[in-house]
């Protein structure tokens, strides 16, 4: 006896190394497959968290296994991943191809991409369960990378492309350009290149703007520029990027995306980016106002605020007494 493809299916992701994490995606998978729902498992990951695909149902639904390789997200209505952000952009990774949303757990630090924390994981499951969540799609880019006129490396990322310096005596040297027209030359650390999800990640650290999912933009920040103009910028989402290892320095560079995947660069080597063919969707549970989300994942301080919702609450606290 076999699932049919009519059942519904979540993609469970974990990261098994750490033994928090392993006690949750077992109780996720537990209660999801009570609710006769699929769960599908990476095979390497079912092993670390010593659950094996059944040929008959356990609890109602099921356990499958699929390989990381082709599609593991095919068929399945979202993918839960248990983690930090880390574990979010590599679902995205594994997912790419078949746009599963994610819904992720935070059981990291500031967790900017997920969704819920550890406490709320019954909450999820429900959540899911019930079908009470909407989905909306992120903004990516697509990466290339030129030797000698021919595209060498294509990839995407969530966050960021960042060019950095290979070596660290030696300083990068790079023209960047926008839309085709060279805009300035810089000796420099590197450059993120970064999406409106990404400008709370790398591109925060290196200095650059935060700027609400919802605005359509790319972002360039240069990372210890030595130049005169050496600013942060927000383009068009329809620009393109592009940076050039300038050819007759000594100095080469890495492309890093999303922190996961990179490529070496050798001097001569350019760099594109532009908004992405593919978004990634993201699972949302509840529709706070990303400034609530800014607030409570860096802390910030916000006490003696008196807007209007706040103003409101205290009159009818007031003519209630």
């Amino acid at each position: 006896m076999t699932p049919t493809d009519a059942q519904r299916r979540v993609l469970l992701l974990a990261h098994t190394g750490r033994a928090e994490a392993r006690e949750v995606a077992r109780e996720c998978a537990r209660a999801l497959t009570e609710h006769g729902i699929v769960v599908r498992l990476l095979e390497l990951e079912a092993k670390d968290l010593e659950l094996e695909a059944t040929e008959d149902p356990v609890d109602g639904g099921w356990i499958e296994t699929v390989g990381a390789r082709g599609r593991p997200g095919e068929g399945c209505e979202l993918a839960l991943v248990i983690g930090g952000d880390g574990s979010i952009l590599r679902a995205a990774e594994l997912t790419h191809a078949s746009g599963t949303p994610l819904l992720g757990v935070n059981l990291g630090h500031v967790g900017f991409l997920a969704e819920a924390e550890q406490d709320d994981v019954a909450i999820t499951i429900e959540a899911i369960v019930e079908r009470r969540y909407v989905t909306e799609d992120r903004l990516t880019v697509d990466v290339t990378v030129h030797q000698d006129k021919e595209v060498v490396y294509e990839t995407f990322a969530l966050n960021e492309a960042s060019v950095e310096k290979a070596a660290r005596e030696r300083m990068l040297e790079v023209v960047v350009e926008i839309d085709g027209r060279p805009l300035s030359r810089w000796g420099c650390d590197g450059v993120v290149c970064a999406t409106p999800t990404g400008s709370t990640a790398y591109n925060f650290s290196a200095g650059g703007p935060v700027v609400w999912p919802g605005v359509e933009a790319l972002l360039m920040v240069p990372i210890s520029a030595h130049a005169l103009f050496a600013r942060p910028m927000v383009v068009a989402p329809t620009s393109v990027l592009a940076i050039e290892v300038l050819a007759n320095t000594e100095g080469s560079g890495v492309l890093w995306c999303d922190g996961r995947r990179t490529v070496d660069l050798p001097p001569g080597a350019r760099i594109e980016v532009r908004r992405g063919a593919r978004p990634v969707r993201l699972v949302r549970l509840h529709q706070a106002p990303f400034t609530d989300r800014l607030v409570a994942k860096f802390d910030l301080p916000v006490e003696g605020w008196r807007g209007a919702s706040e103003r409101r609450r205290r009159e009818e606290g007031n003519a209630d007494a």
